[in-house]
């Protein structure tokens, strides 16, 4: 298995660089289809490429599942609800095609402006994409969450879409309870809409899937499904590249998956990272992180008696991020203290919440 590689660097026009791809592929295609290779007697299955939106309530195991269907670990994973914080994009590229997985920060009970820009970067990542995947963790009851998704999903009728019933390893599994909840988020939606005939063709219905992100294997049911329903297209990324997700956006991503490792019941929702800064050189890289809580009290617990919880996160995370980007990467960590982080437009920037982060 290859490792992950991050584009380093990747400050072109993103828009520009798919189409170019696209162009190159189909010429290459059109070439390939043209030599003769298509008298052979075997028709060849033109591949298919789809963009994947992953929806679902917070830790119902959506990163988990980017994770093994990539085959790399490209999204952080953490029993702390709302440890995913930023879309981001997980690429799987196997024999039939490809498919490029938004990994969205999961739907939860909004308290303060960055639970609520969270909340609306995972309903915005649902739309303008080819396939929607809701994930639910079918081995509780469905929640309130699980419950709005729902209900949004009847209201829209999206053309492709799958439930996943995710954890699907564990007892009592829930699934009657999801298919009820359907059924019942469906009649309410043709209340509101007006009478509409049960074989309505606008009546779409979702691919139901039972998934197990945890375990090897447990998601081929899953990433049979998705390509089943991806158009035919050229891919989007180079086959070897497992996600574009900026570099210190990744860096962070690590250091506060470390972090919450360590302090998740003291200060779960109340830890931000930002790398302010990388130094190459022919050694590797110094990357200069700076880990931001609301509290002076916060911040003895996050450095740990005689430092021991950064030094235990620096050598913990040092080598992920070596073996990530294939250099030596070297942590310098702070910890600041900024009352109110949470509400400062800037530092939000700066972690990737509001975008131009590369």
């Amino acid at each position: 298995m290859a490792s992950l590689r991050l584009r380093r660097g990747w400050n072109g026009d993103p828009v520009r660089q798919m189409i170019g791809r696209r162009r190159d592929f189909l010429v290459e295609y059109a070439l390939r289809m043209n030599s003769g290779e298509k008298d052979s007697g075997v028709p060849e299955a033109a591949p298919r490429a789809a963009i994947v939106g992953v929806v679902g309530r917070t830790n119902a195991g959506k990163s988990t599942i980017v994770n093994r269907l990539v085959g790399e670990k490209v999204s952080i994973v953490s029993p702390v609800e709302q440890t995913t914080r930023n879309t981001i994009r997980g690429i799987v590229s196997d024999a039939r095609g490809q498919l490029v997985l938004l990994d969205t920060p999961g739907l939860h009970k909004a308290v303060g402006p960055l639970g609520r820009l969270l909340n609306g970067m995972a309903r915005a990542s649902s739309a303008g994409t080819d396939i929607l995947c809701a994930v639910f963790d079918a081995s509780h009851a469905p929640q309130l969450e699980d419950e709005g998704w729902m209900a949004r999903i009847a209201k829209e009728r999206p053309e492709k879409c799958v439930f996943a019933l995710n954890k699907c390893d564990r007892s009592p599994f829930y699934e009657t309870m999801f298919r009820d909840l359907w059924r019942e988020s469906v009649r309410r939606a043709r209340e509101i809409a007006g009478s509409r005939a049960e074989d309505d063709p606008a009546d779409r219905e979702p691919v139901w899937v039972l998934s197990c992100g945890t375990k090897p294997g447990g998601c081929d049911d899953l990433l049979d499904a998705l390509f089943a329903l991806a158009p035919e297209g050229a891919p989007l990324f180079p086959d070897d590249i497992v996600t574009d997700y900026p570099r210190k956006l990744a860096i962070a991503d690590v250091v506060r998956e470390k972090l919450l490792q360590r302090v998740y019941d003291e200060v779960p929702h109340e830890l931000g990272v930002v790398v302010s800064g990388i130094r190459e050189d022919r050694r590797g890289w110094d990357v200069s992180v700076t880990v931001y809580v609301n509290r002076q009290s916060q911040k003895g617990i996050v450095i740990g008696p005689a430092g021991r919880i950064m030094k235990a996160v620096r050598q913990s995370a040092e080598p992920e991020l070596s073996e990530m980007f294939g250099v030596k990467v070297r942590l310098e960590l702070w910890v600041k203290v900024e009352p109110g982080w949470m509400k400062n437009s800037r530092l939000l920037s700066e972690m990737g919440y509001m975008g131009g982060v590369r």
